[in-house]
C-alpha cells in the first residue's frame, strides 16, 4: 500500500492507494490549502493528513505544480516562490518519518492514466495533457515516465500555449466550444509535428465535459478523455513513490 497526496491551489487531498490496481482504498481526505502555501506550511498539513490514516504503511507521494528534479522543486509559476530550491523529498521525509517523494502534478496524472486509466495497456508514446488554469503535460513511453515536459509553455505565435488555449482562458474570454476547439486543434497539431505520439489523453476537470468539445478537435492522432479525473493526482503520486522506493 502507498499514500498519495495531491497538492493544489485550493485544496490538499490525500488517500491510501493500492498500486497494483490504482484503487483508492479509503475515503479521500480533503483540507484547504494554507495561505501562503509555503513548504513549511504544507509540512504540517501533510503530517496531519497522513496521521488520519495511521494504519496505512508504505511510501508517500506528493504532487507539486512545478518542475521536480531528484526531489528538489525548481519552478513555482503558480505556487509560493519559497518552493524554488527546496529539497521537498528530504523535508517531508523528515517530517513524516517515512519515505516521501514529490512529483510534478501533470506527470502524476500521466502516470496514473497510463497505468490504470484511459491509456492502460497502450504502448508507444502517450501524451497526457491537463487543461485547467494552465496546461500541464506528461510524456510516457511504453509505461515509463519522461518527467518535466512542460508543453503548456510551448511557444505558439509568440506566446505560451496555456496563455491562449487553457480552459481558464476559455472561461475568461467566454469562448464558444467551437472557438476553443479551434485553438486546441492548433495546439495539438503542433505537438503532433514535434512528437508524433500514438495517443493523446486529455485530463483536468474539463474532461468531464468531453462530449461538448472533444469531437471538435481536428487532428490525426487518436485523442481521448482521461478517466481517473479527480483521483488522478492521488493515484499518480502514490505510483511514483512506489516506483522510486522500489
Amino acid at each position: 500500500m502507498a499514500f498519495g497526496i495531491d497538492f493544489g491551489g485550493t485544496a490538499v487531498k490525500g488517500a491510501p492507494v493500492d498500486p497494483s490496481t490504482g484503487q483508492v482504498t479509503a475515503e479521500v481526505a480533503n483540507v484547504p490549502t494554507p495561505n501562503p502555501a509555503t513548504p513549511e506550511a504544507l509540512r504540517g498539513v501533510f503530517v496531519d493528513l497522513v496521521a488520519g490514516f495511521a494504519d496505512v504503511e508504505g511510501p508517500v507521494g506528493v504532487t507539486v505544480p512545478g518542475v521536480v528534479r531528484h526531489g528538489t522543486v525548481h519552478t513555482a509559476a503558480n505556487i509560493d516562490p519559497a518552493w524554488i530550491g527546496t529539497d521537498a523529498d528530504a523535508l517531508f521525509t523528515e517530517a513524516l518519518g517515512r519515505e516521501v517523494h514529490v512529483v510534478n502534478d501533470a506527470d502524476a496524472a500521466g502516470l496514473a492514466e497510463v497505468s490504470h486509466g484511459a491509456a492502460m495497456g497502450r504502448s508507444g508514446l502517450v501524451v497526457v495533457t491537463t487543461l485547467g488554469t494552465g496546461i500541464g503535460s506528461a510524456l510516457v513511453h511504453d509505461g515509463v515516465l519522461v518527467p518535466n515536459s512542460e508543453f503548456g509553455h510551448l511557444e505558439i505565435d509568440g506566446r505560451d500555449a496555456e496563455d491562449w488555449a487553457a480552459n481558464s482562458v476559455r472561461v475568461a474570454e467566454k469562448l464558444s466550444y467551437e472557438a476553443w476547439a479551434a485553438r486546441l486543434t492548433r495546439y495539438y497539431r503542433t505537438l503532433e509535428r514535434l512528437l508524433n505520439p500514438d495517443l493523446f489523453v486529455v485530463g483536468g476537470g474539463v474532461s468531464a465535459g468531453w462530449d461538448d468539445f472533444g469531437h471538435l478537435i481536428e487532428i490525426d492522432t487518436e485523442i481521448v478523455p482521461a478517466t481517473l479525473r479527480n483521483n488522478a493526482g492521488i493515484v499518480g503520486a502514490a505510483l511514483a513513490a512506489t516506483q522510486v522506493s522500489g
